[in-house]
């Protein structure tokens, strides 16, 4: 049975988890769970590397709950090892039109420009990530370990 080849993207940042397949860099197919991630991607991943030949993997490696980042960021860099498929990254806001994302109490992640830094809102700011009907692969970068350099949340 000849598999069709796609591309990989991974929200793990918050819950549902989602899954995105493209084909020819358009979506083909969302997987959503609200398991947690170290405990779904196992399963998940079997599944889509039966159904599927994997071209491309990419991810939001951060910012958002470091838990969540490390372990998409383990799994995924362990799977493109182990079968030789190019792992690539961005920041979170490119899955939810550059809105604030929860950091801790009331402080939220904000991108201005390239920096990404911590603001306060006495409001709670609604996170919505979301996959793109078409994925830009220039808005991705093969670094892509997690987004650690973001300074301390105080």
């Amino acid at each position: 049975m000849h598999k069709k080849n796609v591309d990989i993207v991974a929200i793990t940042l918050s819950s549902p988890i989602q899954i995105g397949i493209y084909e020819n860099l358009k979506l083909i197919k969302v997987i959503e769970s609200y398991e947690k991630s170290s405990e779904v991607l196992p399963l998940l991943f079997k599944n889509i590397l039966q159904e599927y030949h994997v071209k491309r993997l990419f991810y939001a490696n951060g910012p958002g709950s470091f838990m969540a980042i490390k372990i998409a960021y383990i799994f995924l860099k362990s799977l493109s090892i182990l079968k030789k498929i190019p792992l690539f990254a961005t920041d979170a806001f490119y899955f939810n039109q550059n809105k604030p994302i929860k950091a801790i109490g009331k402080l939220y992640f904000v991108k201005i420009n390239k920096d990404i830094k911590t603001q306060k809102f006495e409001n709670v700011q609604e996170v919505i990530f979301k996959l793109p009907q078409e994925l830009d692969e220039d808005k991705f970068t093969n670094i892509a370990t997690p987004l650690y350099k973001i300074g301390a949340v105080g």
